[in-house]
């Protein structure tokens, strides 16, 4: 059973969209929604979140259709969850339970495990106080916290301290990511955000030519894949694969994924992938867009890609849309439409943040030259009396490794080496 509040200021239409979307979370969590229901209310019911006529109605249909499982649109406290299973005599989860629920399922790396682990404790926490059966218990004695401890003192204690373990085991894996991303700062970093089921994964094989896992649910990518794509002209660059956003995604769960997320912090262009055919398309492009604000990249260069156009009625439809949309450039992942177009808009972005300068090297230096080599496309070679003279095309982001070398042109008088 799925069940959504409409406040002030939703229509019905929108709560509607938000329970098929609850509705599509619980299939992927492994769950038939058997009946949907909506309360009208200006504000949720402290205790019940839903007003008392409406948990009585509620009671009924779980009674009738032999249901195990409520689920809320919106997070629920625990007082509400308790009071809630108290009267339907069921399970309650709200949102943020059902997608811990579907990230822990998809959790494959041990860096998403422990992602997934920490929201969960953190999640868990206030809420322990209605989730065990001998609270009532007291401990006291040599070796505890003291006379008269209650058991979900201790259980609090117990998970504090797993939460502060697994924050240092993520501290040291973005540690360890960060080392490996100084190793790529030579390429240009496109990374693909946008709404979970947007098609990011689908459009990431088909670019870097990978395996990516795609299925039609949401979450199906919680790890961070980052794939090397090269260009016509010969140029790479990196593509990274995010976890997809999701409207009221929990605070905890982004801060979970930070170290996932880096990779959204240090890319040079986010691809900010669209599902053009979805109903709800411009709130899905807010809900992003609120993440990248949360995340504080909300002002990097962003490339609007507009997918699953081959989803639309018409050609006409698609060219109305796009009018009234950011620019961007529209392509189906699936099919394959207009994937060249969206490789060469890559390109060009790439292309903007790369410079032509000339280094000078004495001959004595033959390291650092080879050095530029590996920093830089080396456009000339000339050898002339007073030393080498390298015509380069070089990211910016490389140029104070070669600021030392960096020189005007050489002397006219000076002669090339025989």
């Amino acid at each position: 059973m799925a069940v959504a509040l409409q406040s002030g200021g939703k229509s019905r239409a929108l709560v509607r969209e938000h329970l098929d979307e609850l509705s599509f979370l619980a299939e992927t969590a492994g769950a038939d929604v058997i009946e949907c229901i909506i309360q009208e209310l200006p504000k949720p019911n402290s205790s019940t979140y839903i007003g008392s006529g409406k948990v009585e109605e509620v009671k009924e249909v779980i009674e009738a259709e032999d249901i195990q499982l409520a689920l809320f649109d919106d997070d629920l406290t625990p007082a509400q969850v308790k009071n809630l299973e108290n009267e339907l005599k069921i399970k309650v989860v709200d949102r943020s339970g059902i997608i811990l629920d579907i990230f822990a399922a998809h959790a494959r790396s041990n860096e998403a495990k422990t992602q997934v682990e920490l929201a969960q404790l953190e999640y868990l926490l206030p809420r322990l106080s209605r989730m065990w059966t001998h609270l009532s218990k007291q401990y006291g004695g040599i070796g505890m916290k003291g006379p008269g401890e209650t058991q979900i003192e201790t259980d609090r204690r117990l998970i504090r301290r797993r939460i502060t373990q697994l924050k240092g085991k993520l501290a040291k894996i973005a540690t360890q990511k960060a080392t490996q991303r100084k190793g790529r700062d030579s390429k240009t970093r496109f990374a693909l955000v946008g709404y979970t089921n947007a098609g990011k994964s689908t459009l990431m094989n088909l670019l870097a030519s990978s395996d990516v896992y795609v299925r039609n649910k949401l979450f199906a990518t919680l790890d961070t894949t980052v794939r090397t794509i090269e260009f016509d002209n010969g140029r790479t660059a990196l593509l990274s694969d995010t976890v997809g956003f999701i409207r009221k995604l929990p605070s905890h769960l982004v801060a979970s994924f930070r170290s996932t997320l880096a990779e959204i912090v240090e890319a040079d262009v986010l691809m900010h992938v669209v599902d053009v055919s979805h109903p709800s398309m411009e709130e899905h492009i807010e809900a992003v867009n609120a993440t990248l604000k949360a995340l504080k990249v909300d002002k990097k260069t962003t490339l609007m890609v507009y997918n699953k156009i081959d989803c639309l009625e018409s050609v006409e439809e698609m060219r109305e849309l796009l009018l009234e949309l950011e620019p961007g450039i529209a392509i189906s992942a699936q099919r394959g439409i207009n994937i060249n177009g969206l490789r060469a808009r890559m390109l060009e972005l790439a292309e903007s943040n790369i410079d032509t300068v000339l280094l000078a090297f004495p001959y004595s230096d033959m390291r650092s030259v080879a050095k530029a080599y590996e920093l830089a496309d080396v456009i000339e070679r000339r050898e002339l009396e007073t030393g080498i003279y390298l015509t380069v095309r070089i990211d910016r982001r490389e140029l104070p490794h070669v600021e030392q070398w960096l020189s005007g042109p050489p002397p006219e008088a000076d002669a090339p080496v025989d």
